[in-house]
């Protein structure tokens, strides 16, 4: 540009990672599914190479991950021969940070970083693109997904005067489950799920935390640490119908942490999420022998009814208006 006005220069360093990687991460929007993340194996053959793969945001680090080892180029990324492996978490953080790009910003239309450097140091966009757009209404009303609530975070205190941290549940929050659950006597896992186990498994702890938010939620009383790495005192999840009208719930507290005020924190933030968001009757059942829980059910206003059809079950009913 001839008439352009050089106002001066900025000097960067030659980057020098001779043992790197080449990624490419990237964002597009789908006119179906809305925002999706693109990772994969990157530099200037990338479309020959052709070894991507594809996710809905919000990603976590499970998700992302997931995301990386589905990928052709994540058996070398672990390392080989003289070849050390790949700092994995660097590149994870990575895809989490351009996920929540998306989701806090409805005016990116499109993100392309390629190459991403990546090695056993880290990683490092060597070229990046963005295209925006105007923004049609909130970023997560064109998520496919919903994004993680981070607005029911709060800190409770228990009955002994110790405070936690309450939040909703990660998909991180898996093997801190599986420990709860583990401390738990086969008689409460019964009690609260109707179930003959003496262990969690794997199956039903997914079943927790792997959620859509838009439909059913999970909280859970924890250290205020990094998800994952706290342990779990007590859970509540609920799930609603199609309709989003009706939903059913339990809540589950570990045995050294009974009578502290667990449960009925718990329940009573569950109810008011329940009623904010809609949902007309929450209902569930707990077993006739479980008193602590249908004592708190009935101080809270649920209305408490005999199963017709399964012996020593009591159902538990309460209707928003």
């Amino acid at each position: 540009m001839p008439k352009a006005k050089i106002e001066g220069f900025m000097v960067e360093d030659m980057v020098q990672r001779s043992q790197a990687f080449e990624l490419i991460l990237g964002m597009n929007e789908d006119p179906q599914f809305g925002p999706i993340i693109l990772f994969g194996e990157g530099g200037t053959a990338v479309e020959v190479i052709a070894d991507s793969t594809l996710e809905l945001p919000p990603l976590d680090l499970k998700l992302a991950h997931q995301m990386i080892a589905r990928t052709r180029v994540y058996r070398r990324l672990r390392g080989f021969r003289d070849q050390p492996p790949v700092n994995l978490d660097a590149v994870a953080l990575t895809l989490l940070k351009v996920s929540q790009l998306v989701v806090d910003f409805a005016e990116i239309a499109e993100i392309d970083i390629n190459p991403l450097l990546a090695d056993r140091n880290g990683v490092i966009a060597l070229d990046a693109r963005l295209r925006l757009k105007p923004a049609r209404g909130p970023a997560h009303q064109r998520l496919a997904i919903k994004p993680y609530p981070k607005e029911l975070e709060s800190e409770v205190e228990l009955t002994d005067g110790r405070r936690y941290w309450v939040r909703p549940v990660r998909a991180e929050d898996e093997p801190a489950l599986v420990q709860a659950f583990g401390d738990l006597s086969p008689d409460e896992i019964r009690q609260r799920f109707k179930v003959s186990s003496d262990v969690m498994s794997r199956q039903m702890t997914a079943r927790f935390t792997q959620i859509n938010y838009d439909r059913e939620m999970a909280l859970v009383v924890t250290e205020y640490l990094t998800p994952g790495k706290g342990e779990i005192l007590g859970l509540a999840s609920l799930a609603a119908n199609p309709d989003g009208d009706k939903a059913e719930f339990a809540v589950i507290v570990r045995e050294d942490f009974y009578r502290l005020g667990i449960g009925r924190i718990l329940t009573e933030k569950l109810l008011a999420y329940a009623k904010g968001r809609g949902i007309k009757e929450l209902a569930g059942e707990v077993l006739k022998d479980n008193t602590s829980m249908l004592n708190l059910c009935s101080d809270l206003g649920f209305e408490l009814l005999e199963s017709p059809k399964v012996q020593g079950v009591v159902k538990t009913r309460i209707l928003f208006k």
